[in-house]
């Protein structure tokens, strides 16, 4: 496939309500969103590195750099996804930068060949079940309020964001009020192995997961941890890579993977990762970065992979934005649909898309 051109546009999207974890509290989300383009199709993508580099080293700023200046002088002429891990290696890291490119060729190449991203990554389901993530509240009452609410609109699992001084008595409050419910924990690497014993103190509760609890290069924490804990520790953060996901498993560092795309540097590197944690018999599950409908689309597709036994964090668009920049995501009866049109599935609306964009530059890949 040969494209002519990319078009690198930034938009802003105000959260419905901010989004606070460990690491800071965000009222709205900056996006760089990848559009590639030729005579044969265009494709979407879209970087979910943040404002700041606090969840990781990439940034927002940082990554459209990348993209504009590393990335994109070397692709190929003519270009698929599967060419590009071997034309970006010599960049090193920036996988959220790689992410979002590849995802926008994936899309493009997939819309020309009429293929899904589901089918194309081998989904097995048209619907998933839909988990969300509530972030650190002001008070308890507050969270209990949050919490209620989603319950209500249908959510089946309810992730609590913790931190040191905001974790055994909310996770207790949510288990007494609402009772046997699917509930995990996450902790954004926030804690350290003195933390061990205050830790353990969360498995009474009955957990489906802690996820992330150490900073993300202590793997053998994480498996010390495991050893004193009877809940299941999954990674987040520490899984950047097939390799990394298998090195984690054979040191008992974890016991559930948590996936993320653009942390691994897309959905290829995202579904090897898949294959080995279902080699060894671990369960996955999709994580979100509070994506826009073009993410969610693609997020969707992998969260219907086999292995994906878990419900994800690919909740409905209102759960953070009062307008999308695709047709809305609804939730059904606890559920979300997995787009079946050829690439994502999706497509911006132009006039949303144009009232969000807050600066847009295309680099002609003709000159180069």
């Amino acid at each position: 496939m040969k494209l002519s051109g990319v078009e690198l546009r930034r938009i802003r999207m105000p959260l419905v309500t901010p989004f606070r974890t460990s690491f800071g509290t965000d009222v709205d989300r900056e996006v760089l969103l990848v559009r590639v383009f030729g005579d044969e199709a265009e494709g979407w993508g879209e970087c979910v590195a943040s404002a700041e580099p606090l969840y990781s080293a990439e940034y927002v700023d940082g990554a459209e750099q990348v993209i504009r200046d590393h990335l994109l002088p070397r692709l190929p002429a003519d270009v698929t996804a599967r060419a590009l891990g071997a034309a970006f290696a010599p960049v090193r890291g920036h996988p959220m930068a790689k992410a979002a490119v590849e995802m926008a060729v994936l899309d493009a190449e997939l819309r020309v060949s009429g293929l899904s991203y589901a089918a194309y990554l081998g989904a097995t389901r048209t619907r998933v079940p839909a988990g969300v993530s509530v972030g650190i509240m002001d008070s308890i009452p507050e969270l209990l309020d949050a919490v209620d609410a989603y319950l209500q609109e249908g959510y089946v699992r309810i992730k609590l964001k913790i931190e040191p001084g905001w974790d055994l008595e909310p996770v207790r409050a949510v288990r007494e009020r609402f009772g046997d419910i699917p509930l995990q924990v996450d902790a954004n690497a926030a804690y350290t192995r003195t933390d061990l014993r205050h830790l353990a103190a969360l498995d009474p509760f009955d957990l489906l997961l802690i996820e992330q609890p150490l900073p993300e290069e202590d793997l053998l924490g994480h498996a010390r941890l495991a050893e004193g804990l009877t809940t299941p520790i999954c990674l987040d953060e520490s899984i950047v890579s097939a390799r990394s996901a298998a090195d984690a498993i054979t040191l008992g560092a974890c016991s559930i993977v948590n996936v993320k795309a653009g942390r691994v540097g897309g959905y290829l590197e995202a579904r090897r990762i898949h294959d080995v944690c279902v080699a060894h018999g671990l369960p996955v599950w999709c994580g979100g970065m509070l994506e826009t409908g073009l993410g969610r689309a693609a997020n969707l597709a992998f969260a219907a992979l086999p292995g994906c036994t878990l419900p994800g964090d690919v909740s409905a668009s209102d759960r953070y934005y009062t307008q999308d920049v695709t047709e809305p995501f609804v939730l059904r009866d606890g559920m979300m649909r997995v787009p079946d049109g050829a690439g994502l599935g999706v497509d911006p609306l132009p006039d949303v898309l144009d009232d969000l964009t807050e600066s847009s530059e295309t680099v002609d890949l003709r000159a180069n």
